[in-house]
């Protein structure tokens, strides 16, 4: 179906020549076809001015295999939804491909491990209908007094208690995060909401997986566990919208890979929680391959935003006499930050791009610590590529130092790696002018008042301790985004 095509810049024959360009391309490359279709039959439609709709309709009917008669087999329902019902539970959307399911049956979650009795079973029409069975093939609905949100996740399979099905339905793998940050309420009273609002989108995202996690400068929150840039956004956007919560999110990273001096592996997410250096004898980092799609015009200046961020050249192509792919191996860190928005800005916004998972290659990357007054502040730690270091590091210092408040004491901020400082900054002290009383006299009156100044100095930097303010941490997490 091409839609959309009301659009006055819609040019279907256009657009159909080149999704059969395409195919051919990577049907000839890899023997087997990744985008291309054969057009020859594509339904042109505008839901907008009504057209090509009875059209989509029929040939769903025409072109769609019916369902199997699987009645007298064990029953296998696969969950693709569900929400959550404050006075029902958990209520399920499933469609039953194997056997059938009556009210009242006692059924079983193949991925969960555990049962409920089907209190009550329906179809959409649009609204809920309740009936008294489904076959296979039927679109339903089931309610159960499902209490915990973790019982019914969406591509489960649902079978009978009694007669279990052998195997459940394929494709049911539990999701592995990529993208990780902490999402903490503005407000600390809202932290029980916001544990429930992430319990309610966990059901109809199996993708989104979140812990506990404290910080001293944001308090209570939660790590969470994403796909991708654009499912963290997405889950940020839905938390704000629909359950009214004010949420701080930290910069995103990505899940390191830590090989330790006793052979045992290591899986990070948070710089926090990397072993302390002689521990380690190397780190790895998640590696994706990427593909740009983008006008012929914009093809140099793509390249060097990608070359930039660590990434390796693979290969590029001509989809279209003006339309080329250009893909490159690049680490998942370069990408979470502001990649898509540059690559959208240097392409004034014709490219597009899209990425697949490679796996975990070897890399030069070092923990960057942030000292306060000879204090570590764990929250602004980073982990970043060795080559990057002194820059991160001397933003972050000049940025804090912009942020801090002065102290009556002269207050060092350093980055660090390990013990070796990098980059440093200090916040001069407020002095108080002890000598504006001295409009005369000797000169050993002025040294003895300035003496006994800078002894006071020294006794309150010995026991003083800098407040970083909330807004200080809020500017540092904005600006890591920024420069990593």
């Amino acid at each position: 179906v091409l839609n959309k095509i009301d659009l006055p810049g819609a040019d279907p024959d256009r657009i159909s020549k080149e999704i059969e360009e395409v195919g051919a391309l990577t049907t000839n490359e890899k023997n087997k076809m990744v985008v291309g279709l054969d057009c020859s039959n594509a339904i042109l439609c505008s839901a907008k001015e009504g057209i090509g709709i009875i059209e989509i309709l029929n040939s769903i009917v025409q072109r769609i295999p019916s369902p199997r008669d699987t009645a007298e087999e064990p029953l296998r329902a696969l969950i693709f939804d569900s929400y959550y019902d404050s006075y029902r539970g958990v209520i399920v959307y499933f469609r039953v491909v194997d056997g059938s399911i009556k009210k009242g049956d006692r059924i079983y979650f193949m991925a969960s491990e555990k049962d409920y009795f089907a209190d009550e079973i329906g179809v959409l029409s649009p609204n809920q209908l309740q009936v008294d069975e489904l076959y296979s093939g039927e679109v339903g609905y089931l309610s159960a007094s499902i209490r915990s949100v973790g019982d019914a996740r969406v591509g489960d399979t649902i079978t009978h208690y009694s007669r279990r099905a052998e195997n459940s339905l394929p494709g049911y793998d539990e999701a592995t995060p990529m993208v990780f940050c902490g999402l903490f309420p503005v407000d600390a009273d809202q932290y029980p909401e916001l544990r429930d609002a992430l319990e309610k989108l966990q059901l109809n995202d199996a993708a989104l997986k979140f812990e506990p996690e404290t910080s001293s400068a944001m308090g209570f929150g939660f790590r969470c566990g994403f796909l991708g840039l654009l499912h963290m956004e997405i889950v940020q956007e839905r938390l704000e919208r629909e359950y009214n919560l004010s949420l701080i999110t930290t910069a995103p990273t990505v899940v390191y890979r830590v090989n330790c001096v006793n052979g045992d592996t290591v899986e990070c997410s948070n710089p926090s929680l990397l072993p302390e250096p002689g521990m380690r004898r190397s780190i790895e980092e998640p590696v994706v391959k990427i593909e740009m799609l983008t006008p012929k015009d914009y093809i140099g200046s793509l390249m060097e935003l990608a070359q930039d961020r660590r990434g390796e050249f693979k290969e590029m192509k001509f989809i279209t006499e003006n339309r080329a792919s250009i893909i490159y191996e690049l680490p998942l860190a370069e990408m979470v930050g502001d990649f898509f928005d540059q690559l959208k800005s240097r392409s004034k916004g014709y490219a597009s791009m899209e990425y697949s998972f490679l796996g975990y290659k070897e890399s030069e990357l070092i923990k960057l610590d942030i000292q306060i007054s000879g204090d570590r502040v764990e929250p602004l730690a980073t982990i970043v590529h060795k080559d990057k270091a002194y820059a991160v590091g001397r933003a972050l210092t000049q940025k804090l130092k912009e942020l801090i408040p002065r102290q009556m004491f002269k207050v060092p901020i350093q980055a660090c790696i390990g013990s070796k400082v990098i980059a440093s900054e200090s916040l001069s002290a407020i002095r108080k002018d002890v000598l504006a009383k001295c409009y005369g006299g000797d000169i050993s009156r002025k040294k003895k008042l300035l003496k006994k100044q800078a002894e006071g100095k020294k006794r309150m930097k010995a026991i003083g301790k800098v407040d970083v303010p909330q807004e200080a941490f809020m500017a540092v997490l904005k600006l890591e985004k920024e420069v990593l």
